[in-house]
């Protein structure tokens, strides 16, 4: 019996992800600070921290935006979409809450305080993730190229291709602007890319590949990684995935592996 439950952690362990293509990365050091519950039920697709409240999206069928109650994971549901919309990366940003959708190439604008929806906006991609740098939003579609929108008109103001060492990024996410710059979940990978908005060069990357592993065997159902959310006060990173039983509370250091 030992044998076989070693053998099923051996199998459950190298089925985490694909492996990655990145060659040579330049690894950005990190701890786990802490742990905080998250619902497993949640196909998280944006993550963000405002005024010190963690605010989350999701997909799939019934996607919705909510607040979520750090303590216990739970979600207080503000807006859930019509069937026809597959939820994915919120913002925030003067008062107003940005939201996209995949495929059907339109986001919404709601009110911070109530949540009603103040209008609708159109895009040429699909809607991946979704940040700001305090003047802009930042979109991804899942490819290597980031958007920057101007927040009334929508307008395509600047594009970008993010690279390594000269090699296309794709898959970009989930996104976050942290002190001058993006970080992006690579989909279906472990990595999160640190960008230099005005270049498109990745930095550094995070390897969280322990964090997948742990996480598979608390939930093989758990599905990738992907929600990012910076906390100001504490300097300190949350992360999780989709269907993840819990986020992860990192502390960057300013060295690399």
């Amino acid at each position: 019996m030992r044998t076989l439950l070693f053998a099923l952690l051996i199998f459950l362990l190298s089925c985490t992800t694909k492996k990655e293509t990145i060659q040579n990365p330049n690894l950005i050091s990190f701890t786990v600070q802490n742990t905080f519950p998250h619902d497993k039920q949640a196909f998280t697709q944006g993550l963000v921290i405002h005024q010190g409240q963690l605010y989350e999206s999701t997909g799939q069928e019934n996607s919705w935006i909510g607040i979520v109650d750090i303590k216990t994971g739970v979600a207080e549901k503000k807006v859930t979409l019509d069937k026809e919309y597959f939820g994915e990366g919120i913002t925030i940003l003067n008062n107003k809450v940005y939201q996209l959708t995949w495929e059907n190439k339109k986001g919404f604008v709601y009110d911070l305080a109530t949540f009603e929806k103040l209008k609708e906006f159109e895009y040429k991609t699909e809607g991946w993730g979704l940040t700001h740098d305090n003047h802009q939003l930042i979109l991804s579609d899942g490819t290597a190229s980031i958007y920057f929108l101007d927040t009334t008109s929508f307008a395509v103001k600047k594009k970008i291709e993010v690279s390594y060492q000269g090699q296309p990024v794709k898959a970009l996410n989930e996104l976050e602007y942290i002190e001058g710059y993006l970080y992006a979940n690579i989909w279906r990978t472990n990595w999160i890319a640190k960008i230099d908005p005005a270049t498109g060069e990745v930095a550094g990357f995070l390897d969280l590949s322990k964090l997948t592993q742990q996480t598979q065997l608390l939930n093989p159902e758990a599905d990738v990684l992907n929600g990012i959310a910076w906390h100001e006060g504490t300097k300190s990173m949350l992360v999780t995935g989709k269907n993840w039983p819990y986020i992860y509370v990192l502390k960057m250091k300013d060295t690399f592996q």
